[in-house]
This record gives structure tokens, sequence and C-alpha cells, in this order.
């Protein structure tokens, strides 16, 4: 999966092309909204990886911790994106 991505904000907007699970995980948390993403809706993503990545290339993604229940009780991530993009396809 490949899209375009205008990070908004500042005096000028940045531009990158994410392809694969990084824009994968972009393209999640722009369809979330406040609602947020966890690692428990796909656990095989290694989310906490790609958001690190985006974090480094500058998007705002805020961690909350939710607890959880089951067998494994405790907690898991719940991310959100702060900043604000523009999404599109590639």
């Amino acid at each position: 999966m490949n899209i375009n991505v205008t990070l908004l904000g500042g005096d000028c907007p940045r531009r990158f092309i994410l392809s694969g699970r990084i824009g994968q995980t972009l393209h999640r948390l722009h369809l979330a909204g406040k609602k947020g993403i966890t690692p428990l809706e796909s656990p095989a993503l290694r989310l906490a990886a790609h958001v690190h990545s985006l974090r480094k290339m500058g998007f705002i993604i805020e961690t909350e911790r939710e607890p959880h229940g089951g067998a494994y009780p405790g907690y898991h991530a719940l991310y959100t994106l702060v900043s604000g993009v523009s999404v599109g396809a590639a």
C-alpha cells in the first residue's frame, strides 16, 4: 500500500509517500480519528514500531494506556493521530 501524505501545520506542509505497514498504520490512524487504534485490533501489525517510525518523521501521535481483561489482564496502548494530515492514494 502506497499513500501520499501531507503533514499539515507549521510554516510549510511536508509531503511523504508512505508504503507498506507504515503507510497502512498512518492510514488506519487517519481513518480512526479520535477513536484511535490499538494493538488488540490487529496484533500482527507491530503497531508500536510503526508508530515510533511515524513519530520520527514528525507526526504527532498520542499514546494512552487502557486496561484489558481476559486470560492475560494488563494494559495496552491506544494510539491517536494528533497531527493534521491530508491523505490520498499514491
